[in-house]
C-alpha cells in the first residue's frame, strides 16, 4: 500500500464532497462546531468556539504535514453545507492498514445518509485504489451512536483497550476497536452500499 500525503485527494459521489481541510475551513466549519457544545463529548479534543476549531484544524494540517493523519472537510450536496470532518489517520504503508475516523458532523447532517455515504468513498478509496488489507475503526466505549453507525456499515468488533485515552476533561475513557478485512469488502460493497447508497 501506498499512501501519498502529499496528494490532493478529492472523493465524491452525487451526495457528498471529501476534500482535504484547509485553515480558510474555520469558517466553513464555525457554524456547525459552535451549534453544540456536546458535538464532540466523546472526542480528545473539543471545538466548540472558534479559538478550539482552529486549535483542532491547525492539528489536522501539521499532522498530515508529519504523514500522520489525512482529514478532509465534508460537504453536503443535497443540503449545500459543510457538515463536518473525517479522517484517515493511523496510516502504516508497510502493513497495508489505516483507520478511518475523527469523524463529526452536525446534528442537522446525522442520521441522514451522509455518514454512510462517506464511509463508502473512504472505504473504496482504501480498498479499491490503495489495495489496503484491513481498515480500522475505534470509538468511545460509551459513544453508542458511533459504535451502531461503524457496525451498519460492516464494522467487526475486535475488543476493548481499557482506559486507553485521555479525554480533555481528565476522563480516561475505553476505546472500542473495529475493523474491515480486505476479503470482506466486496461483499460488503455489493450487498449494502450498493443497495442503500442513497439519502
Amino acid at each position: 500500500m501506498i499512501f501519498l500525503f502529499d496528494k490532493e485527494l478529492i472523493l465524491e459521489n452525487a451526495y457528498v464532497l471529501l476534500r482535504p481541510v484547509t485553515k480558510a475551513d474555520v469558517d466553513n466549519l464555525l457554524p456547525v462546531a459552535i451549534l453544540d457544545k456536546d458535538l464532540l463529548q466523546f472526542s480528545p479534543a473539543p471545538i466548540y468556539t472558534k479559538e478550539l476549531l482552529e486549535n483542532y484544524i491547525d492539528k489536522a494540517i501539521e499532522n498530515r504535514q508529519n504523514n500522520n493523519r489525512y482529514a478532509f472537510i465534508v460537504f453536503d450536496k443535497t443540503q449545500n453545507a459543510y457538515a463536518g470532518s473525517t479522517s484517515f489517520l493511523n496510516i502504516s504503508n508497510a502493513d497495508d492498514r489505516l483507520e478511518i475516523g475523527g469523524t463529526w458532523y452536525g446534528k442537522a447532517f446525522q442520521r441522514t445518509g451522509l455518514n454512510r455515504n462517506c464511509k463508502y468513498l473512504l472505504l473504496t478509496y482504501a480498498f479499491d485504489d490503495l489495495n489496503a488489507e484491513r481498515v480500522e475503526f475505534k470509538t468511545d466505549e460509551r459513544n453508542i451512536t458511533s459504535r451502531k453507525a461503524i457496525e451498519k456499515v460492516g464494522g467487526k468488533s475486535e475488543g476493548i483497550l481499557r482506559h486507553h485515552t485521555l479525554m480533555y476533561d481528565g476522563f480516561r475513557r475505553n476505546t472500542v476497536y473495529y475493523s474491515i478485512l480486505k476479503h470482506e469488502w466486496s461483499s460488503l460493497k455489493n450487498d449494502f452500499f450498493d443497495k442503500s447508497l442513497k439519502l
